[in-house]
């Protein structure tokens, strides 16, 4: 890997060149989020560290990179390229980020608000615009979308890891482009008791009022941003175009269903269905489960004759799992909390809290995965526990399931750590 010149304090314009050793030495200082970003990310400009489209892509389907990932330095012709050829909003599709491929550039400020999509249900996509839509004229603009990479980096400051100064300099020069001092406007009393996600962060700020405290310095700090691929497909090439919630909605529902069909055709070898075991495979990924073998054995026991999982079904499931959180609330409601449901109650609970219809062979499968001592009941130790582990794709960070010992407790748990 060559040397790269990075300007470890862009207010005093000082630059130093750094070594491999040096680089590699960053990542002692990175949070888990930071770590994998550096890991997958391929193109550096000006010091500052992009994904490709593909690179995120493989980022949220892989456990590693398939292959040693060398920054390649870009060059502001290239770059200026790359912007040029990408596609506007209204031409955006679930095939966008496969159909870019290495012909975009991703920040690590988009990554966290793209792994934020992944997340979220259908229906919270109208709360996600307003929260940027500061002015309240239904459409948002370049400007308003900018304050997302200010909070996220604020909120960021906060969760670094103490060491060397220049060091951490040089981190924050990879990941946002700009030195940056480390007092922070979203800091209010108490808020570091209690750790947060992005997504609450994005919420609390709105609500209270620091977006447009924010909005009002957004030309401070975007003035030594380079232009993304997401700026440039949102906005524009001229930066001038604003954002409507039909657009937003479509891509962010689009984001949903790339990654699905990724890891759905990464196992259905062009089939119309994936087998029981894959779609066990898919759900115990990242998760606190260590011995994956024995949900695998339960269900080839249980389910002798294969019938397949669809991808309607697949995408029903994970539409479910995005609202995870209204479903423990639901089950609390139904006073579950002292004992284990059965595969009608289950169905039942999830379309009262979701909306969502899961076939009963879904349904079944996934009990046969997690029904682990085979009984035909589900608790929330046999499964919502490990799934809050698969929705948030490792990066949870709460206690190990086994530390929980009730579901109301959990529940609490789960409220009020976010």
């Amino acid at each position: 890997r060559p040397l790269l010149p990075i300007p470890v304090a862009a207010a005093a314009r000082e630059t130093v060149t750094v070594g491999v050793s040096d680089l590699e030495d960053l990542h002692l200082y990175a949070t888990p989020r930071e770590q994998r970003f550096r890991r997958f990310a391929s193109l550096e400009f000006e010091g500052q560290l992009y994904m490709t489209p593909y690179d995120f892509i493989q980022a949220v389907t892989s456990d590693e990179p398939k292959d040693a990932k060398k920054w390649r330095s870009l060059s502001k012709q290239e770059l200026n390229q790359i912007l040029m050829e990408t596609p506007p909003v209204w031409k955006g599709s679930s095939k966008l980020f496969r159909n870019l491929n290495e012909k975009g550039v991703i920040s690590y400020t988009e990554y966290l608000f793209l792994l934020c999509i992944l997340t979220k249900p259908h229906a919270g996509f109208r709360i996600a615009f307003n929260m940027f839509d500061t002015d309240g004229n239904e459409m948002v603009d370049k400007k308003e979308f900018l304050v997302l990479q200010e909070i996220f980096r604020k909120k960021n400051e906060k969760r670094e890891k103490r060491g060397d100064e220049e060091k951490r300099a040089m981190l924050r020069l990879q990941l946002y482009g700009y030195h940056t001092p480390t007092n922070s406007v979203l800091k209010t009393e108490g808020e570091d008791l209690v750790p947060r996600s992005y997504w609450d962060t994005l919420r609390r700020s709105t609500s209270q009022a620091l977006f447009s405290d924010l909005a009002e310095r957004a030309d401070d700090f975007s003035s030594s941003l380079s232009d993304t691929t997401l700026l440039v497909h949102f906005f524009g090439k001229k930066g001038k175009a604003e954002l409507n919630f039909e657009d937003f909605y479509r891509f962010m529902d689009n984001l949903q269903t790339e990654v699905l069909e990724i890891e759905f055709l990464s196992y259905s070898n062009g089939m119309n269905t994936i087998s029981e075991e894959d779609f066990a495979h898919i759900l115990l990924r990242y998760t606190n489960v260590e011995n994956t073998s024995s949900y695998l054995e339960n269900m080839r026991c249980s389910i002798p004759e294969e019938k397949g999982i669809t991808f309607e079904e697949f995408r029903s499931f994970f539409q479910f799992l995005n609202n995870l959180e209204d479903f423990t609330i639901a089950m609390q409601m139904y006073n579950f909390a002292s004992r284990s449901i059965g595969q009608d109650e289950f169905k039942r609970a999830v379309y009262v809290a979701t909306g969502v219809k899961l076939s009963p062979h879904l349904v079944n499968t996934v009990f046969k995965i997690f029904d682990v001592d085979r009984d035909d009941q589900l608790s929330y130790k046999e499964f919502i526990g490990i799934m809050k582990d698969r929705l948030n794709r490792g990066f949870r960070g709460y206690k190990p399931i086994q530390r929980y010992t009730t579901f109301k407790s959990c529940v609490r748990k789960e409220l009020y750590s976010r």
